[in-house]
């Protein structure tokens, strides 16, 4: 690591999302050019990390600042998913600890949205006031600067969260697609299962139980079709809802199948052998949308949010207002092969938006342009 310029990474916690992956993306696409810290609340174990998230951080190339040791990790993500205030300091005080060593380092980048760096940096966005509009007493105590955002050069998830950041803010960003670590799938399309796939965490935010609701009305209408349910269930998330959610799985196991804290390996296996895939959250992006398409299936989203640029903004026949309209959308597709042939084709022809090589070659572009 010698004569490399040194880099901070702000990533204050893994909980199996989107952000994560973009966090330690962002890391890996540096690892080898910069000396890269990693700052975060819990110390992390990076091997795990990299399987469940597809990225091939090698340990000696980077170093970890963190708060908490190891074994405390069960409780903090407790306090993490269950606690606003908590979540709060967990946020505050990563920031506050990188802030304190802000000079040892010639950049400053948050993965995690936007961020007072103490210095101009890099900040990512995956969506406006997460960090900054959580608690307005720790960001005063822990001397958290909204005016030092607009300092930061800004990247953004999508064109829907850059038009938010516009609006928030009042700063311009550029968007940088989150990228699909898997491969493209080679399962022939004939060969893979009359199956959706709905993945994300199972917790009530995503509403995989509405997703469900509408899969069950399509089989009503004639299709044999089967459901891939995956996603994060630690302990922390079984709640009333997962309680729910295992209940209608259960009573209707014939056709539906809860696959739960899957590896990412494990994951592309069931995404890859599905047809199809249904998301019903509002996203600022969706990487779960994106991962569908590149494993060759059709997606059918939300009609508002950055899923839609994932899927293209002119394939309607894809986008959903409410369960009824969903479930009219689907049954057209379903029944028209060409209509089936065509949304492949042109879905195909986007999977290289989301590639590793370009979301790497762009982070790092960025990245060497700060020092020119």
């Amino acid at each position: 690591m010698v004569n490399k310029k040194k880099i901070a990474v702000y990533a204050p916690y893994f909980a199996g999302g989107g952000a994560e992956a973009v966090e330690l993306g962002i890391v890996d696409a540096l690892q080898h050019d910069y000396e890269v810290t990693l700052f975060t609340f819990v110390d992390v174990n990076i091997n795990k990390l990299n399987q469940f998230y597809s990225t091939n951080i090698i340990c000696s190339n980077i170093k970890i600042e963190y708060i908490l040791s190891r074994p405390l990790s069960k409780i903090t993500t407790y306090f993490y998913a269950n606690n606003k205030f908590c979540r709060a300091f967990i946020l505050y005080s990563v920031i506050a600890k990188m802030k304190f060593y802000k000079d040892d380092y010639a950049l400053l980048v948050s993965g995690y949205n936007a961020v007072d760096l103490g210095k101009k940096g890099i900040q990512y966005l995956h969506w406006v006031n997460v960090v900054d509009g959580l608690n307005n007493f720790l960001a005063k105590i822990f001397n958290f600067s909204k005016q030092q955002i607009r300092e930061n050069i800004t990247l953004t998830n999508s064109q829907v969260t850059a038009e938010n950041v516009k609006k928030v803010y009042g700063i311009d960003s550029t968007v940088v697609y989150p990228c699909v670590m898997l491969e493209n799938s080679q399962i022939p399309w004939e060969q893979k299962e009359n199956a959706f796939i709905c993945s994300g965490r199972l917790v009530m935010e995503k509403a995989p139980h509405r997703a469900l609701n509408m899969l069950k009305e399509v089989r009503k209408r004639g299709f044999n079709i089967k459901l891939y349910l995956t996603g994060g269930t630690s302990s922390i998330y079984k709640s009333k809802y997962y309680r729910f959610l295992k209940k209608v799985v259960k009573e209707n196991s014939d056709w539906v199948i809860l696959c739960e804290n899957l590896s990412y390996q494990e994951y592309t296996q069931v995404l890859n052998k599905c047809k199809y895939g249904i998301h019903f959250k509002f996203e600022p992006f969706g990487i779960s949308v994106a991962e569908m398409m590149k494993a060759g299936a059709i997606p059918f989203v939300k009609s508002r949010g950055g899923q839609m640029e994932i899927v293209g903004l002119e394939n309607t026949e894809l986008f959903f207002e409410t369960e009824k309209d969903g479930v009219e959308k689907i049954v057209n597709v379903l029944k028209s092969q060409e209509k089936k042939d065509r949304l492949r084709s042109i879905l195909d022809g986007r999977k290289n938006l989301f590639s590793q090589e370009k979301f790497y070659r762009d982070i790092k572009n960025f990245v060497d342009s700060f020092f020119v």
